[in-house]
């Protein structure tokens, strides 16, 4: 006896399709319920401004909201290790800098993810170029006469940065490394005490971003030399960039802000979201947004993150020993 004889036609071949796999019944589409943003860092920093600059036009072209979670702690190792250990499900993501892609696996002997197999690129949003600045009392006006000081009196020049592994260690010590000049190291507890302190006249130079340098710098207070991007800021059209000064060596390396999903997410919703940012990122107010925060949008593709990512594991791996900075 047949015993799909007593079966409505219509169920019969329900059934043969969830069988078989070849019905036309499919998953929800994704996203079906708000995606979770992190950030590794405390609001109000630059990762921060540009999560929420970009997630509510991601949100619009997803058709969900992006909600942002702030998971500050230990140089960004934290809220960057929740994601890397998140369900690769699209519904978790990190926003982060290049600091805790590129240079934590330099600083720290025991990382809890590796940057390079624990994420699958969305791309970088936006790059954050540094400027470097002086005190006018140094007595300089370009990257040249800084140059030439530098040489003359070796160990003279103090520069004021974030911290020990800092962005603005690592990139004062490549500029150092590059131009044949050797500064004096003075850590200070974030950007704003190191610009101060140029300002007050304890350290002769640091870097920074470029909205925080614009009321000194227009107060004749601090004095810019150069700004590391390929092009020259719209905020800052005046200061040459790093290779039109005369240094074409990687220093003054930009920071980023990039999107990341776990190892292990489809493909399909690394495709999706990256659509998404590029959409967001190529809307004229997300864009003058971010350019007057100084950030330059790049919606670079997955595989760029990628490569970028390897690239400058190596790269500060090398610098770290170069500077002679032990990892914790």
């Amino acid at each position: 006896m047949n015993p799909y004889r007593s079966i409505p036609g219509l169920m019969l071949a329900l059934l043969i399709a969830a069988a078989t796999g070849t019905g036309q019944a499919q998953a929800p589409s994704y996203p079906d319920r708000p995606i979770r943003l992190v950030v590794p860092f405390p609001p109000g920093g630059g990762a921060d401004s540009t999560a929420r600059t970009l997630a509510q036009k991601m949100g619009e072209r997803l058709g969900q909201p992006m909600v942002i979670d702030n998971r500050p702690g230990a140089n960004g190792l934290v809220g960057t290790d929740a994601v890397a250990k998140a369900a690769p499900d699209g519904y978790t993501l990190l926003m982060t800098d290049r600091g805790a892609l590129g240079v934590n696996p330099s600083l720290y002997a025991r990382l809890p993810y590796d940057p390079r197999k624990d994420f699958a690129p969305i791309g970088i949003a936006v790059d954050g170029p540094y400027v470097l600045v002086v005190s006018p009392a140094l007595g300089v006006s370009s990257l040249a006469e800084l140059v030439a000081l530098g040489r003359a009196r070796p160990g003279a020049i103090r520069y004021g940065s974030y911290g020990v592994g800092s962005m603005a260690q690592l990139n004062l010590e490549a500029l150092a490394r590059a131009t044949g000049m050797t500064l004096q190291h003075v850590p200070y507890k974030g950007a704003p005490p190191a610009v101060a302190a140029v300002v007050a006249g304890e350290v002769d130079l640091t870097i920074a971003s470029p909205p925080s340098l614009l009321g000194l710098l227009r107060a004749g207070r601090l004095r810019a030399l150069a700004v590391g991007s390929d092009t020259r800021i719209e905020l800052l059209p005046e200061v040459p960039t790093l290779k039109e000064a005369g240094v074409s060596a990687p220093a003054l390396i930009p920071t980023y802000f990039a999107l990341a999903a776990p190892a292990g997410t489809p493909p399909a919703i690394v495709d999706r979201l990256h659509e998404a940012l590029r959409g967001a990122l190529a809307s004229s107010d997300v864009a003058d947004k971010l350019r007057a925060a100084g950030l330059v949008p790049n919606a670079g593709s997955p595989a760029a993150m990628k490569q970028v990512i390897a690239e400058d594991v190596e790269r500060f791996s090398v610098l770290v020993k170069y500077i002679g900075i032990q990892p914790e």
